[in-house]
């Protein structure tokens, strides 16, 4: 076991309300597995005083001017000395399991790419949904996250990278803020072994009037400069894999028409299907060719032994077999 597996990265700005919670979260993981970096981006709402309270016990690191939270992510990535990176925003909440899952993955599978699940939430932290420790994780292993044939969230919050991997590709890109986490991915298509876990979720999202997901035209304009740079071959794969890379770029445009829609952004909405109409049907075929394949197997992996590493298919014996949060 690595001393200092994992650094958690947290941002914000202005979530006096919310921060609190997001610290003790983190500070609850196992203290042998952790470090964590907090980035406040200039926050002027008194959060700097709650943090403070904690500075003998994180990394603080309060910048004097607002810089947005692709940036304040960046400056935690290069103080994280961990072997894996994890970042959560300051108005979410780490499940008191979180590292100890990605620990037995990062274990049994030396994965560079992680991909959980979060459940939504509004109100009060719903920690009844946690009195239940998990006994064993749900999951799917691909060579690369491009390779993936079942549905897979596009959540910073919920993801682990090894940080050398990231620090290569350049961490989180200057000046794409609204579908951050897609361009982040699309950078680590190809970075190797991905692991996605369908159970059990590791973080809660709060849902809020401040959620960027509330405002959708950001988005719609932002898709454009993601299919530019696909189009210049900014995207790691080649030509190779422009077919699996173009129809996950697709795949993303046709729900972020499907949002604006529901938005009534309905002229925004014509003209990003208009733009993005062969990704999109590129999208739609290898929906159709996965269709006729056989998908990678979910696989239980025993969470509850720590000296456990066997793995065994789903639907194997059923005292291996739970149900979780957000399965």
């Amino acid at each position: 076991m690595c001393a200092r597996r994992f650094s958690i990265v947290i941002t914000c700005h202005n979530q006096r309300d919310f921060i609190r919670a997001a610290l003790e979260s983190a500070l609850s993981q196992a203290s042998d597995l952790r470090e964590v970096i907090v980035v406040d981006d200039a926050s002027t709402d008194g959060s700097v005083e709650i943090l403070q309270q904690y500075s003998d016990k994180v990394q603080l690191l309060c910048l004097p001017s607002n810089r947005g939270a692709i940036e304040a992510r960046n400056e935690g990535l290069a103080r994280a000395k961990g072997q894996y990176v994890t970042f959560l925003d300051g108005d979410d909440v780490m499940m008191p399991w979180a590292l100890d899952v990605y620990e037995r993955i990062a274990q049994d599978r030396a994965p560079k790419l992680v991909l959980a699940s979060m459940v939504p939430f509004t109100g009060e932290i719903p920690w009844a949904l946690c009195e239940e420790e998990p006994r064993a994780i749900e999951l799917v292993e691909y060579e690369a996250l491009m390779h993936r044939d079942r549905r897979v969230g596009l959540l910073g919050g919920a993801c682990v990278v090894e940080r050398q991997t990231l620090e290569a590709m350049g961490g989180w890109t200057p000046g794409i803020f609204h579908c951050d986490s897609q361009d982040l991915f699309t950078k680590l298509g190809y970075a190797g072994r991905t692991i996605l876990i369908c159970a059990p979720a590791t973080v809660f999202y709060r849902m809020h009037p401040s959620n960027t997901t509330n405002t959708w035209a950001p988005f719609v304009q932002m898709q454009y400069r993601l299919m530019a740079k696909e189009r210049r071959g900014e995207y790691p794969g080649g030509r190779e894999h422009l077919f699996e890379r173009r129809s996950w770029i697709g795949d993303k445009v046709v729900f972020c028409i499907r949002r604006a829609l529901r938005a009534r952004l309905y002229k925004d909405a014509i003209k990003l299907a208009v733009s993005g109409w062969s990704m999109i049907l590129v999208a739609v075929l290898r929906r159709l060719t996965l269709l006729l394949r056989k998908r990678h197997p979910l696989e239980t992996l025993k969470f509850h032994s720590a000296k456990s590493t066997t793995c065994e298919p789903a639907g194997g014996k059923s005292e291996n077999r739970h149900s979780y949060i957000g399965g």
